[in-house]
């Protein structure tokens, strides 16, 4: 194994993919690249603009795309299947992939493709990132959370992202259980991402409005009691943790889902309310609250002509 990660692709420059390559770039610009395809790949190479820098990342092909020491994975779910494909050349004997996504399967459908000891678990709270267009801002990083499923300890990989990420003035967790962390990230995008889509919030509506968050809180509920029935132990007390992450949140900050709806794109509504009712369903837990939300997010997005 190599003594420090050297080479970073990121696939996905998004809010998230551009912060990080940002602080990436800032830290060393010859270390990271990203791998787009098409016109994705034709507008990167005007580079990105995080809170009003231009940084000239890299930007590669798939093609033309080689082994990476780790590859960050940060698309919208519903392009993961396509990132999946335009990812194997940066995938090499040594390359370890982070995904940073939402949701709780990214780590298990791109193991199914490239074996499991490839990948390590990953997510992203408290970012504020606000995108629009090629531009980026924000004014709170969050944290990235990652690690093995469990986490008694370092492993030599856990150490080398570790290293990294203090080396790019990345803040980062390494929490000891990350399938309880994934769960509980999930229910927070459950509850405040759709919620915020739907009823067009941002951060600071979501605190002072009392509809808001009885909203989120039965939302997340069903998660908890879906996590129940998987062995996953998320309680009441998790909500609240989410509600002391929302009080440090930009008042004007808005979710991925809030800014998706705004911008007429496709939302990630399938993977949030859509897998809350396919397991509801599978454990026999009832869903009405993530069944009105999907229901409505759909109608937002008919209505909007959506497109990815």
């Amino acid at each position: 194994m190599k003594p420090s990660i050297e080479k970073i692709s990121i696939i996905g420059a998004g809010a998230l993919g551009a912060a990080y390559g940002s602080l990436l770039y800032e830290a060393d610009p010859a270390c990271v690249c990203f791998i787009a395809a098409g016109p994705r790949h034709e507008k990167l190479r005007h580079g990105v603009v995080v809170n009003g820098k231009r940084y000239p990342i890299a930007v590669v092909s798939p093609e033309e795309a080689a082994p990476a020491d780790l590859l960050i994975v940060a698309v919208k779910h519903y392009h993961l299947d396509q990132a999946i494909v335009e990812m194997k050349n940066a995938v090499g004997p040594a390359t370890t992939v982070l995904s940073v996504m939402n949701g709780i399967d990214s780590e298990e459908r791109i193991g199914a493709v490239y074996g499991m000891d490839k990948v390590v678990y990953g997510l992203t709270l408290g970012i504020d990132a606000v995108r629009e267009g090629s531009r980026v801002r924000y004014e709170n990083q969050g944290r990235i959370f990652f690690g093995e499923a469990k986490n008694p300890g370092m492993t030599d990989r856990i150490r080398l992202i570790h290293e990294l990420f203090d080396r790019a003035g990345i803040a980062h967790v390494i929490p000891p259980d990350m399938i309880r962390s994934l769960w509980f990230k999930y229910m927070v995008n459950v509850g405040v991402n759709q919620v915020s889509a739907v009823l067009g919030a941002d951060y600071g509506a979501l605190r002072s409005s009392a509809e808001a968050r009885e909203l989120m809180d039965a939302a997340m509920r069903e998660v908890i009691a879906i996590a129940h029935r998987m062995n996953v132990e998320l309680d009441e007390k998790d909500i609240g943790e989410w509600y002391r992450v929302l009080e440090g949140l930009h008042a004007e900050g808005k979710t991925s889902m809030l800014q998706d709806v705004e911008a007429g794109r496709k939302t990630e509504v399938d993977m949030l309310a859509g897998t809350v009712i396919e397991l509801g369903k599978r454990f026999g837990v009832p869903t009405p609250v993530n069944g009105r939300l999907f229901d409505e997010l759909k109608r937002i997005e008919a209505s909007s002509g959506a497109k990815a």
